[in-house]
């Protein structure tokens, strides 16, 4: 079942899907029309499953579910994983590249591949105050407080 995102427990699970560029409005209106469809019918084991999403800075979509309601299962976020696949197909949009990283600078998103990140670093362009994003959090209270970290608290520490 959908629920507003906001209304989701603190506890909730998430998964953070990078898109490989910017998502058009058209993008984002395929994209909560997709994950409100599924929502509504997502289940494990025949349990209902209450569950969100949003969209944030045009780039990530984020999914959650209040595993304490009923818990997601290996099939349950399978068919999730299928979504997010036939939305990449759908829109041409790959969700699953892992080798850029987003940094928020001047309240502007900007994508540096992996290995540009030293000499951004050395260029001044990326600092050890500049927000990234930990796409690897688990729960909404997670995504709430630790989402957005300065680069020296995350794991571009190493080049500071």
């Amino acid at each position: 079942m959908y629920i507003p995102f906001e209304e989701m427990a603190e506890s909730s699970r998430v998964w953070i899907y990078q898109a490989d560029r910017f998502l058009t409005g058209q993008d984002q209106k395929k994209i909560q029309n997709s994950c409100k469809e599924f929502m509504q019918q997502w289940a494990a084991h025949g349990q209902s499953l209450k569950s969100s999403f949003q969209i944030v800075h045009d780039k990530f979509l984020v999914i959650s579910v209040d595993e304490g309601f009923n818990l997601a299962s290996g099939c349950s976020i399978d068919a999730s994983v299928h979504l997010i696949k036939s939305l990449e197909q759908e829109l041409q949009i790959n969700f699953f590249d892992r080798t850029k990283v987003c940094f928020l600078v001047d309240n502007e998103i900007i994508e540096v591949p992996m290995t540009a990140i030293k000499s951004q670093v050395e260029l001044g362009k990326i600092a050890d105050n500049t927000l990234t994003f930990n796409n690897l959090v688990e729960d909404i209270k997670s995504y709430n407080e630790q989402w957005q970290v300065e680069a020296k608290n995350s794991w571009l520490k190493r080049y500071f």
